[in-house]
C-alpha cells in the first residue's frame, strides 16, 4: 500500500465513462446527450467502497454519542450513583472529543488513512467492549473516554476523504450522505436507547454496538486504502497542551454552567474558572498557530479562516449545531416531565424528525449541486427559527401531535442547511488546508453543541425554579422554563437567519496563493 503525492482528486478516481473524452475536450462533440452524460465526473468504485465503508464507520461512533442519554436514570440504580456523577458518562466524553478534534488535522497528516482508520475504531472497539463489561461506574467512565477518541478522529477524517477523493462537481451529493450521518445519527440515538432499554439491560447498548463496530474495523482493514498526502513534521507539544486546556477548559465550563439543583450552588468557582482557563489558553493557543503556521507547522491551521465562504458557513454551522443538541435535549424533557410520555414513546416521537433528516439529505445535496447553497441554507434558517419562535408557545396540554409536526417541520430546515454548509465551507479552501478545515468543522461543532445544551438547560432551569418559588405546579413551572429555554434558542435562531445570506458557493479550485503564509 503506498502513500498518495496530492491531496487533490485523482485522475483514477474520477471516472468520466466517455466514449471520447478527447474529441469533447477539443469541441469534437457528438452533440448526443447520451454522451454529454456519460462525460460527466463519475467516482471510481474503489473509491466509492472507501467512502461507503468510513460513512457506514462514522455512523456507528456518533451515533454513540447521543445512545447514553435516555440511559442514564437505569444507570443510576444499577451502579448506585446520583446524577451528578451519572452526567459525567457524558461530560467526559464531550471533554475528550474537544480534547482530540483539534489534533487531528495534524493527525491526517502525518498518517497514513489507512493507519488512522485501523487507530480510530480499534480505539472505538475496545471502549465499548470495556463499558459492556465495566464493574462499576470508574471503568465505565473510563470506557466513555476511550471511545471518544475513536470518535473524534472519524468524522474528520471522513471529511477530508472525501474532499480529497469527489470532484467538485459530484460533492453536494456525496456531502448528503454526510449529512445523514451527522445530523440524523445524533437524532436517533435516543429512540434507539430507548427501544434497547424498554426490553433490555443498559449493558446491551454496547453489547449491540461492539460487534457492528468490530465487523466495521475488519472490513476496513482489507478495503481501506491511503488517498491522502502525509508530511514528516512534528507535533508541537505546547500546542497540544495549549489545545487540551482551551476547548476543554471552554466545554466543561459550559458543560457546568448547564447544571441545576444544589449542585448548582457550589460549582460557581469551578464553573468560572473553567470558562477562564479556556478563554485564556484559546486565546495563547490561536496566537501560537498563527506563529506557526508560517513555516506550515500549526497543529490546526487558521489560514482557512481566510476564506470568507469557510468562515460563513462556520459560523452559521456553530449556530445551528447548537440548536440541534439544545433541542435534542430541551424537547426530551418536555415530553417526558410535562407531557408525560414514557421513554419508548418519546423516542418513537423524535423519530421521524430523524428519518426526514436522513431522506432529505441526498436530495438536498443533489440540489446543492444544481443551484448552490444559497436557495437551500436561507429557506432551512427561516424554518427553523419558526419552528423554534412557535415552540415558545407550548404548554403542559399543548397536543403531542403539534410536538411532532414541529419537530418534523425543524428536522426538514436542518437537512436544508448541513449538507450546503459542510459542502461550501471546506469546499472554499484549498486541498492542502482539508484536514484542517474538517478539524475546525468537527471542534466548532462540539463547541457549539456544548453551548447550546448549556445555555437552554441554564434558562430553563432558572426559570422553572422561579415559577415553582411562585407557587406555580410542578408541569406549569416546568412548562414555562421549557417555554423560556425555546425563546433563548427562536433569538439565536435569528442570527442563523441573518448569516445565511453571507454562505455562496465557492469556486471549485480555490487558489492557494490566497491561502500563502
Amino acid at each position: 500500500m503506498t502513500e498518495k503525492t496530492s491531496p487533490a482528486p485523482r485522475a483514477d478516481s474520477i471516472d468520466t465513462e466517455a466514449p471520447d473524452l478527447a474529441g469533447q475536450a477539443t469541441g469534437e462533440t457528438t452533440g448526443s446527450g447520451a454522451d454529454a452524460r456519460a462525460a460527466q465526473p463519475r467516482i471510481a468504485p474503489r473509491d466509492q467502497r472507501v467512502i461507503w465503508l468510513l460513512l457506514a464507520a462514522t455512523f456507528v461512533v456518533i451515533l454513540n454519542e447521543t445512545i447514553m442519554s435516555v440511559a442514564i436514570p437505569k444507570l443510576m440504580d444499577d451502579l448506585h450513583i446520583d446524577a451528578l456523577a451519572a452526567q459525567w458518562l457524558s461530560t467526559a466524553f464531550m471533554l475528550t472529543m474537544a480534547v482530540v478534534i483539534p489534533i487531528t488535522g495534524f493527525l491526517l497528516q502525518r498518517f497514513t488513512t489507512r493507519q488512522v482508520f485501523i487507530a480510530a475504531m480499534s480505539l472505538f472497539s475496545l471502549g465499548t467492549l470495556v463499558a459492556a463489561v465495566a464493574p462499576g461506574f470508574s471503568v465505565l467512565v473510563v470506557a466513555r473516554v476511550i471511545q471518544a477518541c475513536g470518535t473524534a478522529i472519524m468524522l474528520p477524517l471522513l471529511m477530508t476523504t472525501l474532499m480529497t477523493l469527489v470532484p467538485p462537481a459530484l460533492r453536494g451529493r456525496t456531502m448528503g450522505n454526510v449529512s445523514i450521518v451527522i445530523s440524523v445519527a445524533p437524532a436517533i440515538g435516543p429512540t434507539i436507547s430507548g427501544v434497547i432499554l424498554n426490553f433490555l439491560a443498559w449493558r446491551w447498548i454496547f453489547l449491540i454496538v461492539l460487534p457492528i463496530a468490530l465487523v466495521m474495523l475488519l472490513i476496513g482493514i482489507k478495503f481501506v486504502e491511503n488517498v491522502t498526502e502525509t508530511r514528516k513534521s512534528r507535533v508541537d507539544v505546547l500546542s497540544v497542551i495549549l489545545s487540551a486546556f482551551g476547548f476543554g477548559g471552554l466545554v466543561y465550563g459550559l458543560t457546568l454552567s448547564g447544571e441545576s439543583g444544589p449542585a448548582a450552588a457550589s460549582n460557581g468557582p469551578m464553573l468560572w474558572g473553567s470558562l477562564a482557563v479556556g478563554v485564556v489558553t484559546l486565546a495563547a493557543f490561536i496566537t501560537r498557530q498563527l506563529l506557526l503556521q508560517r513555516r506550515d507547522r500549526a497543529l490546526l491551521d487558521l489560514r482557512t479562516f481566510r476564506s470568507p465562504i469557510f468562515t460563513a458557513a462556520i459560523v452559521l454551522m456553530a449556530i445551528t449545531t447548537a440548536s440541534l443538541f439544545g433541542v435534542i435535549i430541551v424537547l426530551p424533557l418536555y415530553l417526558q416531565h410535562v407531557l408525560h410520555l414514557d421513554v419508548l414513546g418519546t423516542g418513537l416521537l423524535l423519530l421521524p424528525g430523524g428519518l426526514v433528516m436522513g431522506l432529505a439529505a441526498p436530495f438536498v445535496g443533489r440540489l446543492y449541486d444544481r443551484i448552490g447553497p444559497r436557495p437551500l441554507v436561507i429557506p432551512g434558517a427561516i424554518l427553523v427559527s419558526l419552528v423554534m419562535w412557535g415552540l415558545t408557545m407550548v404548554t403542559e396540554t399543548t397536543p403531542v401531535y403539534l410536538v411532532l409536526i414541529a419537530h418534523i417541520t425543524m428536522s426538514l430546515g436542518l437537512a436544508l442547511m448541513f449538507t450546503p454548509l459542510f459542502t461550501a465551507g471546506l469546499g472554499a479552501v484549498p486541498p492542502h488546508l482539508y484536514s484542517h478545515g474538517s478539524a475546525i468543522l468537527g471542534t466548532i461543532q462540539q463547541v457549539g453543541g456544548a453551548a447550546g445544551t448549556a445555555l437552554l438547560v441554564a434558562v430553563l432551569s432558572a426559570q422553572t425554579a422561579a415559577l415553582a418559588a411562585g407557587g406555580a405546579s410542578l408541569d406549569a413551572a416546568t412548562a414555562g422554563g421549557i417555554r423560556a429555554a425555546f425563546f433563548a434558542a427562536a433569538i439565536i435562531s435569528v442570527f442563523g437567519v441573518v448569516g445565511s445570506f453571507f454562505v455562496s458557493k465557492p469556486a471549485d479550485a480555490p487558489s492557494e496563493a490566497a491561502f500563502a503564509h
